[in-house]
């Protein structure tokens, strides 16, 4: 008598994984996907996004400045905000453009000059390794004059001219901001539907602001007392480049860790170019090395101290991916754009863990850390024209009683 072989038994635990299988591969290529195209965006993208976010940060400097302002009263009559804003604008604009053409000016003369000294960089690199030997000098010697350090310079100058153009973008992205500010808290209400997650909503973002604010103060006095030191070094040793070299320190110095680095050694190598002697380089690589340490490793975390609190290596990741992404722009916005990826995270349960990972301590921000909600003319919905901004509350409907309840 033959038997038939009976199908092995499942039990519900394995076929609702071998169901479930199919739908994580799914989800996985989905994300997969999702992630190829958003980096697509962002990089075909990236000079309007850039852009945009420098407008947004701009706008968040001077937010609460406005809302100062708008406070403030002359005699019995408050300054409007539409006249803060416009103010405000004026002066964003005003330094802006300042500031642009005196980094470009800067930019020109470092090229300009370097341009000149292009010829005399292979021999300056080859004695700098003159003690090696004489085949080691020659290696090297051959191996400088293939670089063509004049085409570099031409390009570089080339993605200088971009700045003017992102500049005035800026503004344009910065104007819009302060036009549709008096609309944010109603339009957020709205969006959200609840008064209570709007307002809790409204203080991640205060949150955000807060401590990007902080960051780029704290960043900006230090990056500026940095590039006064430097200037004065280079001006004590008589070198052409020195308020160039002040300028571009200040600039590369909102660079984490990787800009207190380009700058030294831009000084290094101009230094060693211009005076030839081996001494005087050192002697300026090493005070440049201890003013840079002392002012990034120092004086830079004792006045940060807990306001950002993020985890070195996350700030390296992040450099990274965003200098890949959007070039030397993306490095300067690294950190802004990780503080806010940081605070959102440990707001959100789901994304709690990559807070934790990007914080330096594994302590993200709490809800009771929130900073309050400011009450300005602004969050009271006061516009220009003196209407109110606040959007119509709807008046909930009361609730049942027992007896209605146990009509219906």
């Amino acid at each position: 008598m033959s038997t038939t072989p009976t199908a092995p038994d499942h039990t519900p635990a394995q076929a609702s994984h071998h169901a479930a299988s199919p739908y994580r591969l799914q989800t996985g290529a989905l994300l997969i996907i999702a992630f190829a195209v958003v980096l697509f965006l962002l990089v075909q993208a990236r000079f309007m996004l850039i852009s945009l976010v420098t407008a947004i940060v701009i706008f968040s400097l001077m937010s609460d400045a406005i809302s100062f302002i708008a406070r403030q009263k002359v005699g019995p009559f408050r300054i409007p905000n539409w006249l803060a804003s416009v103010v405000a604008l004026a002066l964003i604009s005003a330094a802006l453009l300042t500031l642009t053409s005196i980094i470009l000016a800067q930019i020109n003369t470092v090229l300009t000059t370097t341009l000149s000294y292009t010829d005399r960089f292979p021999e300056a690199m080859a004695a700098m390794v003159a003690w090696m030997g004489a085949d080691v000098e020659q290696a090297v010697f051959n191996s400088a004059s293939t670089i063509e350090v004049g085409g570099y310079l031409r390009q570089m100058a080339g993605q200088a001219s971009n700045l003017m153009q992102g500049t005035v973008l800026i503004i344009l992205f910065v104007g819009f901001l302060f036009a549709e500010r008096v609309w944010f808290s109603t339009k957020l209400t709205n969006f959200v539907g609840d008064a209570d997650q709007a307002e809790r909503v409204s203080r991640i973002i205060g949150s955000i602001i807060h401590r990007v604010n902080y960051y780029l103060l704290v960043k900006t006095f230090v990056s500026a007392v940095t590039g006064l030191m430097i200037y004065g070094l280079a001006l004590f040793f008589g070198l052409e480049l020195a308020l160039p070299l002040g300028v571009l320190t200040f600039i590369l110095n909102y660079i984490p860790n990787v800009g207190s680095i380009m700058a030294t050694v831009l000084l290094t190598l101009v230094a060693y170019v211009q005076l030839g002697g081996l001494g005087q380089t050192m002697v300026i690589f090493a005070v440049a090395g201890a003013v840079q340490f002392t002012n990034g490793s120092v004086i830079d975390p004792m006045l940060m101290g807990r306001a950002l609190r993020l985890s070195s290596f996350g700030i390296i990741i992040s450099l990274a991916f965003w200098g890949a992404v959007w070039g030397i722009p993306g490095m300067f916005l690294s950190v802004p754009i990780m503080v806010g990826l940081m605070i959102v995270c440990s707001h959100m349960p789901a994304l709690r863990p990559v807070a934790i990972l990007l914080s330096r301590e594994g302590l993200p921000e709490e809800d009771a850390a929130l900073p309050k909600p400011t009450t300005d003319a602004t969050a009271h919905g006061e516009t220009s024209g003196g209407q109110s901004a606040v959007a119509p509350q709807a008046h909930p409907s009361p609730a049942p009683t027992e007896r209605q309840d146990l009509a219906s």
